[in-house]
């Protein structure tokens, strides 16, 4: 059992309020996902010339300088970054596959949580409130933010396994539920080129809307096939830079609740995480269907299911 929220702002005056408005969303889903919790939130674009990294060390007091300045040497560009406790950002003026390629090698130990024009990814063990505490979510910026938290039920409590999971430029999901056939699908994507670092069946599902996109599909193309592909019981809420998405498997026996107003559009696990925010009590509100896609982007505004 875990917890899934996700906010899109479709008024722009809002983006400055987006971690004040979001962050009782997340913790109101502390009952489904104590264990661990994590969010990826969407703003602060660089140029098409440029890739944002977010990058994580387990020590609070590893030398984000010192290795921004052996990326500017070695890749012979500007670098900035700033630092959220144990997890920097990273603004490179190249492509993702060199400065992703460069860090890898020369610092094995930095885990790369994301990269992509406009994605941040944030998450942590613990409680989802002592995680907002700690990367400060009350503070933050953006277009559109989806978070998760998670009841390890499967698996060990690491950071590592927890969600969001990015395997893609400026896109990530989080999931609640379980895919039955996860390990063949993991062992057919890493032949495909899709790499993943953990054993998490939500990483393949990410890994697996990566490839589709990378072969043409559009993301409502990448979630048809899904729906397809993937067996088991499962919600998905799907970042892009653009907007989210929601999908339930044909059952749909995993809960959620769409909510929208002139100014957002929110989802969750439970109505409950939902109350907080304003003009709710005048929301359109309803549970999306089995089987079908919806997407709220800059390019399809409506959300209409797809």
């Amino acid at each position: 059992m875990c917890g899934i929220v996700g906010l899109y702002l479709k008024n722009p005056a809002l983006e400055s309020r987006i971690g004040e408005l979001f962050a009782p969303m997340l913790v109101a889903m502390t009952d489904r996902g104590p264990d661990s919790a994590g969010f990826a939130i969407y703003g602060d674009e660089v140029s098409d010339e440029a890739i944002k990294l977010t990058l994580r060390h387990p020590d609070v007091n590893y030398d984000w300088a010192a290795l921004a300045s052996r990326v500017e040497t070695d890749l012979g560009t500007g670098v900035q970054f700033f630092q959220n406790n144990n997890v920097a950002v990273f603004k490179i003026h190249s492509d993702v596959d060199s400065a992703t390629a460069l860090i890898s090698e020369q610092t094995p130990e930095v885990l790369q949580l994301s990269a992509g024009r406009s994605i941040e990814i944030l998450k942590e063990v613990g409680l989802p409130e002592n995680i907002a505490q700690t990367f400060d979510l009350q503070g933050m910026k953006g277009s559109h933010i989806i978070g998760h938290t998670r009841m390890a039920t499967e698996s060990a409590v690491t950071m590592e396994g927890s969600h969001p999971f990015s395997t893609g430029e400026d896109l990530c999901l989080v999931h609640n539920g379980s895919f039955s056939n996860h390990n063949r699908m993991r062992e057919e994507l890493r032949r495909r080129g899709i790499h993943f670092e953990t054993e998490n069946d939500t990483e393949v599902a990410a890994g697996y809307l990566t490839w589709r996109l990378r072969e043409g599909d559009s993301l409502n193309q990448a979630l048809e096939n899904g729906l397809k592909d993937f067996d088991g019981f499962y919600t998905l809420t799907i970042g892009t830079r653009d907007g989210f998405a929601v999908v339930r498997d044909p059952i749909a026996c995993k809960p959620a609740v769409l909510a929208e107003t002139d100014d957002y559009v929110a989802m969750a696990s439970e109505y409950q995480a939902l109350t907080t925010l304003p003009g709710i009590e005048n929301a359109r509100v309803w549970e999306p269907e089995p089987a079908t896609i919806y997407v709220w982007e800059r390019s399809q505004p409506t959300g209409q299911p797809a």
